[in-house]
């Protein structure tokens, strides 16, 4: 099995920052990409930013230019920094990971989610 555990989730007024870490552990063989997703209330689960082993990213135009996704590939870390944050990127934010395990089965893996909230 392969965990991904998230932290750096909270309250922040607007315009302010937060940094989300995602460490994953356990069984890893090796893992392809790494991302952070979120679902806000009501909504369905949306890509906020993904990035490749090799370090290319992509992200959803709602957040580009403020959010900036990176990761340790010695430390299994995916991090992802948000600058000038907005009421609407209140949401639960989710780590994703496409991971191989030592049995060589490839499968996506996500994190129970960390709360991000904005106030106006």
């Amino acid at each position: 099995q392969v965990q991904l555990v998230e932290s750096g989730g909270g309250l922040v007024q607007a315009g302010g920052s937060l940094r989300l870490s995602c460490a994953a552990s356990g069984r890893i063989l090796s893992i392809n990409a790494m991302g952070w997703y979120r679902q806000a209330p009501g909504m369905q689960r949306e890509l906020v930013a993904a990035i490749t082993s090799g370090g290319s990213a992509n992200y959803a135009d709602s957040v580009k230019g403020r959010f900036t996704i990176s990761r340790d590939n010695a430390k299994n870390t995916v991090y992802l920094q948000m600058d000038n944050l907005k009421p609407e990127d209140t949401a639960i934010y989710y780590c994703n990971a496409d991971a191989y395990d030592i049995d060589y089965v490839k499968r996506p893996y996500w994190g129970s989610g960390t709360q991000v909230t904005v106030s106006s």
